[in-house]
């Protein structure tokens, strides 16, 4: 009697950094592939302090930056390690830099970088962001691995503007993509990537957790809530203006900003400067349950982004029961159904918003049910982490 070989496949999953407590996404993948009989090793690029626990394996990548004289031991180490304990997936990896006209010195400096990825036997090598996979798009064949990427947003829209060309060898590779709207689809395939070799897999959200819960509010003031990195590429200036023409027109309102980032003091400033510094809150980051709490009060979510790869902050806050106002940013227009799941209103334009805001302020209460409800049954069934477990699951089935 034969018995079946039951093979593990093994995910290395390749990131700059261990994902914060806030980066639900990428826990809930690795769960999710573990459930799956995967085994996730997690190959970290830079260690923190504060590195969040992960139920998986993690590698950190030598340090090579920081002290130069420890950069450089660290470095002539790790080329050492490279050749000495795992010479065959070095060498293949010289060979295909060379096949690929790269330089010798990046020949060398590319064993050197991803030595630390030839530790582990593995069947697939993912790359969590686009741009992890520049400068490594040879190692998964070297080490004799399938590889794949994922593009989430910005690493498909701005990393190629900051590095002209970035993307060219790694589009010519046998690589199997993931992303996360139709949208970003049609945008690979532009780059004559295959369509066959990409795969939508949308964001998910813990909808059991993100129930609605409806509370009753005495005042009568309109209370809003945006949740995002503070970035120029999430539109909250634009938002402030469209605001302002609010207030104008004598709207009573609060907005919630939740969320951190560079861009903090000149908002703060830009709201000063606009006259509704008393109408906006900025409370930094929160942890999941404080932002159900905001969320739980609050009448309309904005997510008015310039460039947004999808938005789990939308999908949260359409399965609380929201009104969402969104922009036609990227995936934000599959996110949200115009006119059935909330409202889509051409990004950059302050004065669209406003009228949108007023327009749905507007409408009679059945009307802002039907819409609620509509997003709910829709976050419940197309976005919630058991579907996207098992797309992933799929995923890697090639």
């Amino acid at each position: 009697m034969k018995t079946e070989n039951l093979h593990i496949k093994t995910i290395g999953l390749v990131l700059s950094y261990v994902p914060g407590y806030s980066e639900t996404f990428f826990k809930n993948k690795i769960l999710g592939l573990q459930k799956s009989n995967y085994r996730v090793i997690l190959f970290v690029d830079y260690k923190k302090p504060d590195d969040y626990h992960f139920e998986c394996d993690i590698v950190y990548a030598p340090k090579l930056y920081g002290n130069t004289f420890t950069a450089l031991i660290n470095g002539f180490s790790s080329l050492i390690k490279a050749f000495i304990l795992y010479p065959k997936k070095s060498i293949n990896l010289y060979k295909l830099d060379k096949r690929d006209d790269i330089s010798f010195t990046h020949r060398i400096k590319n064993i050197i970088l991803n030595q630390f990825l030839f530790t582990k036997s593995l069947d697939w090598l993912h790359f969590g962001f686009g741009m992890h996979a520049i400068k490594r798009e040879n190692v998964a064949c070297a080490i004799g691995a399938k590889m794949a990427v994922s593009f989430r947003g910005s690493d498909l829209y701005l990393t190629p503007l900051k590095h002209n060309n970035c993307y060219d060898l790694l589009f010519t590779k046998a690589v199997k993509y993931h992303v996360l709207s139709q949208e970003m689809k049609q945008t690979l395939i532009a780059y004559q990537v295959n369509e066959k070799l990409i795969q939508v897999i949308t964001p998910a959200i813990d909808v059991h957790f993100f129930k609605n819960k409806s509370v009753l509010r005495s005042d009568k003031n309109l209370r809003l809530t945006t949740v995002a990195r503070l970035h120029w590429k999430k539109g909250l200036e634009y938002t402030l203006e469209a605001l302002s023409l609010l207030k104008k027109q004598g709207i009573d309102f609060t907005l919630t900003i939740i969320g951190d980032g560079e861009e903090r003091e000149r908002l703060i400033f830009a709201a000063h400067q606009l006259g509704i510094i008393h109408n906006v809150e900025f409370k930094g980051q929160l942890n999941h349950d404080e932002v159900k709490e905001h969320l739980q009060n609050t009448d309309i979510y904005l997510q008015y982004s310039i460039q947004e790869g999808f938005c789990n902050a939308v999908l949260e806050a359409q399965a609380m029961g929201l009104l969402c106002i969104v922009s036609n940013a990227e995936g934000l227009a599959e996110n949200v159904l115009d006119g059935k799941t909330g409202w889509v209103v051409p990004k950059r334009q302050p004065k669209l918003l406003a009228q949108k805001i007023e327009e749905v302020i507007l409408l009679s209460s059945q009307e802002k049910q039907n819409i609620r409800e509509a997003a709910i049954s829709r976050v419940r069934q197309e976005f919630n982490l058991e579907s996207q477990n098992k797309a992933f699951a799929g995923f890697y089935n090639d």
